[in-house]
């Protein structure tokens, strides 16, 4: 999210983050009434409703409530939501041995805040049903983020998982097994693994890589009701250090990627 603009009241992504690390639940609430958004956003929303004192609940913007036959209550002021703004800019280039120039249109993104949101404690109407919370299937997940799980072929008893380029292993013996396997995601889609492979062991996670896929790790499992979510909630606090901005930012991405890759009909 490099670019992000920043109004004087949304919180940065670092400071979500800790609030998800440090209140045990924010992570399970925001994803249950905002799944359909973004991490980021689903804490963005629960940190605003929290301060406002909203009713947690669906949201959307004034259309899709009109749309659903609800309409929002006079005097109700927006949420505000992180979006992405795609826009085009042009470059120009001078050949240096002719003395033309040429121009180019180049597509960018950046991010800004909007408010544009409503929580459906803001409307009245027409009944509302809210959309079912996901499920979560390892084989979708694997296939959308073309990451392969290998056969675990360590010999270290310790070792939990291991990451390599874009493979994943969890051992068969794995005390969380789905805490490991995201966190060997995250490995992935973090970066971590483009140039080196990488092994894990539980008691001797130290670096800001293993920082960072032990989060993605928490945001998942906290998210869908997994165990796990203590455990890296305790190392994480643990670390006893601020997670960088940036590191936040690829934080709930990471986490985004792996839950929408995975996201399946909870029914079916």
């Amino acid at each position: 999210m490099n670019g992000t603009e920043h109004t004087a009241g949304p919180p940065k992504w670092a400071e979500l983050l800790e609030t998800a690390v440090t209140q045990p639940g924010v992570i399970s609430e925001a994803y249950s009434r905002f799944h359909n958004y973004s991490m980021g956003n689903q804490m963005l929303a629960l940190w605003q409703c929290s301060g406002r004192g909203i009713k947690l609940g669906p949201i959307g913007t004034f259309m899709h409530w009109k749309d659903a036959g609800r309409y929002v209550r006079k005097g109700e002021k927006a949420i505000t939501l992180c979006m992405p703004v795609t826009g085009k800019r042009t470059r120009t280039e001078t050949d240096e041995a002719t003395g033309e120039t040429s121009e180019t249109e180049i597509g960018y993104m950046r991010f800004t805040y909007r408010n544009n949101w409503f929580v459906l404690a803001q409307t009245e109407g027409a009944e509302y049903q809210a959309p079912p919370i996901p499920g979560w299937d390892k084989g979708s997940a694997l296939a959308a983020l073309q990451i392969s799980e290998i056969q675990f072929d360590m010999l270290d008893g310790n070792a939990q998982g291991y990451a390599r380029k874009r493979s994943v292993a969890v051992s068969p013996l794995a005390t969380m097994p789905q805490k490991t396997l995201f966190h060997e995601l995250a490995h992935v889609l973090l970066g971590h693994t483009a140039e080196v492979g990488m092994s894990d062991s539980e008691g001797t996670l130290r670096s800001l890589r293993e920082i960072e896929a032990e989060s993605v790790a928490l945001l998942c499992c906290e998210s869908l009701g997994l165990p796990g979510a203590e455990f890296s909630r305790g190392y994480i606090q643990a670390w006893g250090s601020e997670i960088p901005e940036r590191s936040a930012q690829k934080i709930f991405h990471a986490a985004d990627q792996i839950l929408k890759a995975g996201s399946c009909d909870a029914r079916s």
